[in-house]
């Protein structure tokens, strides 16, 4: 049992006590009380996160909004980086951030999840859900990459594709079927880093 635990049931007999007392004398122990509930419910709250289990702990570190998404990777990595848009069928994916850089001279194709870093850049990126057309870009960008012999750096976060009507309408689960294909066929390097959620096939 933690420590803060135990001070927790003392603390919870102490509370019992003065309650008591309170109803039984004529002294006022309201103070003494909301104090002692105060501290019980503090001391409550540090224990329930201290008891959270480690793998739900990965989880919640994962979706953290203050870790550093896609664009803070390639404005940290890249010089002179253009980000490509759309797909050239439908249009374009705010989930999925592609484009053409250099790292240390070398040109780079990045793809990678973008969630956002306010309600209203969220929902703009859909939160890092993307749609058919993010993946269609993604692929037109990596055979693009191959075309021109670029090496292609991958960055993942996202809780999964979007499950919406309209994404499975434009055909969801043929738009990844097919990266996974055509990627599992490329002819340059393909690296792909984790930096926070990989949900489902859609990461």
């Amino acid at each position: 049992m933690s420590d803060n635990k135990k001070i927790v049931q003392t603390l919870e007999k102490q509370l019992a006590a003065f309650i008591e007392m309170n109803q039984n004398s004529d002294m006022d122990f309201s103070t003494e009380i909301q104090a002692l509930k105060g501290k019980i419910q503090q001391l409550s709250a540090e224990v329930a996160v201290a008891e959270v289990p480690d793998a739900w702990k990965k989880v919640q570190a994962a979706r953290d909004k203050h870790r550093m998404s896609t664009l803070d990777y390639i404005n940290g990595l890249t010089e002179n980086f253009i980000e490509f848009h759309g797909d050239r069928l439908y249009g374009d994916d705010a989930a999925i951030v592609g484009g053409i850089g250099t790292i240390n001279g070398m040109p780079v194709t990045i793809i990678g999840h973008q969630k956002g870093k306010d309600t209203a850049d969220n929902i703009k990126r859909n939160f890092g859900m993307p749609h058919p057309e993010g993946y269609r870009k993604a692929l037109r960008l990596m055979k693009q990459a191959e075309k021109f012999n670029r090496p292609i750096l991958c960055f993942i976060d996202t809780p999964g594709a979007y499950c919406g009507l309209g994404a499975e309408e434009r055909g969801q689960g043929e738009a990844i079927a097919r990266n996974l294909i055509e990627m599992a066929g490329l002819k340059v390097p393909v690296i792909s880093i984790i930096i926070g959620e990989g949900g489902s096939g859609g990461a």
